[in-house]
């Protein structure tokens, strides 16, 4: 058998399945609707003490397709350079919190806070579901819906594959937020990622993706709007042909001058030079942030009881340019140089000299160029997203 033929065979097999999941998919709609038509436990999520009436809010356009050239009307695949002011996706629509009945002001040292609050809700909602590296998944709601009802529904849409699935909420005071418990919703927003470091999202994973997400959207009283799959195909494949591009993970090596270096006495050297030994054996210099710089190697197994060589690793799409992770990491492995009377070398055993490795901290700050021009700065939470 041919690979054209076994690659027909599969796109039928494919093809079949999907027929059959949507004819499935519109019998249990038929009889959902069926039930709910005739259901009287309605939830009346906007009633409070005292019958408030409900607070009317305007709902902001939070679909937008990402897009990465300069062409505003034709629909092209994007292209991860420089993109002009107005391709940057627009943050979720913000409105202020209203404290109160209309006409009464809020006092300055009540309403500071709140604003900070409401502010770092939608900066996280915009984290979690990104028009510029997710698929965008609206929710129409029938009604508006708790929280409480519905995040045991959403916990069972978390990974297709190996891509995370979040969902963010228009909340009753205006601002597009994390689903959490307390909070009433009129709309929501999902979102898939389109891309991994080792993967993107492909049909299998986008076919599930949809049959869940109708399920998912049927328990909670929802309708999804679902993008065209050849489109959203031709996003993650470019957008991960710009992650497999960027995969950036520089080292340096230090050789020993003299007998390889017993594992006990680096232990000692490493924690006096301020690196972490983490769960899984690795050691990492903290950032100070809770995460780290740089990690490095033995180049050994756990078994072993010396190593001449050690490996200083940094992961440069995942460390902000402002904390100079390459510079740290070479004043870390002069240092340690001191400690342990060893050189600095490239993986083929060649000593660096200051002008290499300046010339190497040259190359960083083209990358990092390269990655702020195509609006995925290097440490950003977009960053760690793709890159994880």
């Amino acid at each position: 058998m041919t690979d054209l033929q076994i690659t027909l065979f599969g796109a039928g097999g494919v093809f079949i399945v999907g027929v059959f999941s949507y004819n499935k998919w519109q019998e249990y709609k038929a009889k959902k609707s069926v039930e709910r038509a005739f259901s009287t436990d309605h939830d009346d999520v906007l009633m409070r003490d005292g019958d408030a009436p409900a607070v009317e809010t305007q709902e902001p356009v939070l679909r937008q397709e990402p897009r990465f050239d300069a062409a505003p009307a034709a629909k092209a695949e994007p292209s991860f350079g420089a993109p002009p002011a107005s391709a940057v996706p627009d943050a979720p629509v913000h409105a202020e919190p209203s404290l109160g009945d209309a006409g009464v002001e809020a006092p300055a040292a009540v309403a500071a806070p709140l604003q900070q609050e409401v502010s770092a809700a939608s900066e996280q909602a915009t984290s979690l579901v990104d028009p510029l590296i997710d698929c965008l998944l609206p929710l129409s709601l029938e009604a508006p819906v708790r929280g409480d009802k519905i995040l045991p529904v959403l916990q069972t849409l978390r990974l297709v594959g190996n891509k995370p699935v979040h969902f963010i909420g228009l909340h009753v005071n205006g601002d597009w937020e994390p689903i959490t418990h307390g909070g009433v919703y009129t709309k929501m927003q999902g979102g898939v990622q389109l891309a991994s470091r080792s993967t993107a999202l492909n049909e299998l994973e986008y076919s599930e993706l949809v049959t869940r997400l109708r399920g998912v959207a049927d328990e909670i009283g929802a309708e999804p709007e679902v993008p065209d799959m050849m489109e959203v195909m031709a996003e993650a494949r470019n957008l991960h042909r710009f992650v497999a591009g960027h995969d950036a993970q520089l080292g340096v090596n230090l050789h020993t001058n003299g007998a390889p270096w017993a594992i006990s006495t680096l232990l000692f050297a490493l924690e006096k030079q301020g690196f972490d030994v983490r769960p899984d054996g690795r050691f990492v210099m903290p950032d100070g942030e809770g995460s780290y710089l740089f990690s490095l190697s033995t180049n050994v197994t756990l078994a072993e009881e010396t190593t001449p060589r050690l490996t200083l690793l940094l992961d440069v799409p995942c460390v902000a340019p402002a904390r100079d992770g390459f510079g740290a990491m070479v004043a870390c492995a002069k240092a340690l140089v001191g400690r342990l009377d060893a050189t600095i070398v490239d993986d083929y055993n060649q000593a660096l000299s200051d002008a290499a490795l300046a010339e190497i901290a040259g190359q960083v700050q083209e990358f990092y160029q390269e990655m702020d021009a195509a609006d995925i700065p290097a440490g950003s939470t977009r960053a760690l997203r793709l890159f994880s």
